[in-house]
């Protein structure tokens, strides 16, 4: 079994920042590809963030220069520090990872969600 439980997530006011974690525990061999997603109301889940294993970090246009991705292996961890923050942020943000939980079976796996709000 694995899970990713995310935090950090909360209140803030248009310009502010806020500092999301995601952890993976279970029966975790390697973790490979570690994305941030988010939904706002009334629309559909969408990528906002990946960094591979070796640290090389992709993002959405709308975030760029704003939220930096990270990693830390050895705690099983992926981060998304998010400054400027604009209230079209506001949205539930999800991590999912892609995870070898033995040498044959490699899932993705995704955390419960955690809400940013952003005000004007």
């Amino acid at each position: 079994q694995v899970q990713l439980v995310e935090s950090g997530g909360g209140l803030v006011q248009a310009g502010g920042s806020l500092r999301l974690s995601c952890a993976a525990s279970g029966s975790i061999l390697s973790i490979n590809a570690m994305r941030w997603y988010r939904q706002a109301p009334g629309k559909s889940r969408v990528l906002v963030a990946t960094i591979t294993r070796d640290g090389s970090p992709f993002y959405t246009n709308s975030v760029k220069e704003r939220f930096t991705i990270s990693r830390d292996n050895a705690r099983n961890t992926v981060y998304l520090q998010m400054n400027s923050l604009e209230p079209e942020d506001t949205a539930v943000y999800y991590c999912n990872a892609d995870i070898d939980s033995t040498l044959y079976r490699r899932s993705t796996y995704w955390g419960q969600g955690t809400q940013v709000t952003v005000s004007s």
